[in-house]
């Protein structure tokens, strides 16, 4: 069984043959396309491939694998929102951290992180849980671990991702200046070595999850932090708001 990945002639396609066609946006790929010919993901390739033919479904679809590098380009991200992996549960992951499609129940960690945002700049709570507007504000809603055997958490966890998702951060660290990281629980705040505190802004607090909301991540007014973080630097705030927002 094939699968390419085209550096030659600057393909922005990865493929795994013969399941998917997987698309890499045009200024990520400039900083990491690199990547893919790298033992690490050849190894991780590899495995994607056996989990899709023998332990389907995987989560989320593999074209969505690099969503939210896809939505939000390189040149436009303001903040980046880290998570650890998808969800694994059916229809709810679709490549962006903490996010699920319209129609799917809200996760309770999303709903307290709604809480948070009403009280700290006033949003109304959102009768969905789809976050494509944040991409689109420039929010990168990234996972660290790109996928997940279907109800097996952390089941893709040290095959590569990883290792990939790291280089992304460094990548947005080494070559952008003023970038806020919201860094929720101690999985994602273990990210912050790999950023240049002198030129970005780090964020931290427990992880929204109902088990550790209340011991600090409600009160953290991280939103309010990063508009104000950004406009003293002279970059137009994320309208974080998510009212008549629809795929």
């Amino acid at each position: 069984m094939n699968e390419n990945y085209n550096s030659a002639s600057h393909s922005s396609t990865i493929t795994i043959k013969p399941y998917e066609s997987i698309s890499l946006e045009a200024s990520w790929k400039k900083y990491l396309a690199e990547e893919f010919n790298k033992d690490y993901m050849l190894k991780l390739k590899s495995f994607l491939i056996t989990e899709i033919k023998y332990h389907s479904p995987i989560y989320p679809a593999p074209k969505n694998f690099f969503q939210a590098l896809n939505l939000t380009p390189f040149n436009k991200v303001k903040a980046v929102i880290l998570g650890q992996d998808p969800y694994h549960e059916p229809n709810q992951a679709h490549g962006l951290s903490f996010s699920v499609p319209e129609g799917v129940k809200i996760p309770p960690s999303l709903v307290n992180i709604y809480k948070e945002l009403q009280s700290d700049v006033g949003c109304p709570i959102h009768s969905n849980g789809y976050l494509k507007k944040w991409a689109d504000e420039g929010v990168l809603l990234l996972n660290s671990v790109l996928s997940v055997r279907h109800s097996q958490a952390g089941s893709h966890s040290k095959k590569g991702w990883e290792t990939f998702t790291d280089r992304v951060i460094q990548c947005i660290s080494e070559n952008k200046t003023h970038v806020v990281f919201l860094l929720w629980g101690r999985y994602a705040i273990s990210k912050t070595s790999l950023i240049d505190q002198s030129k970005h802004l780090v964020l931290t607090a427990p992880h929204p999850s109902p088990l550790s909301a209340y011991s600090g991540f409600f009160g953290c007014r991280h939103f309010s932090k990063t508009n104000n973080y950004l406009i003293s630097h002279g970059i137009a705030p994320i309208d974080w708001s998510l009212d008549n927002y629809h795929q």
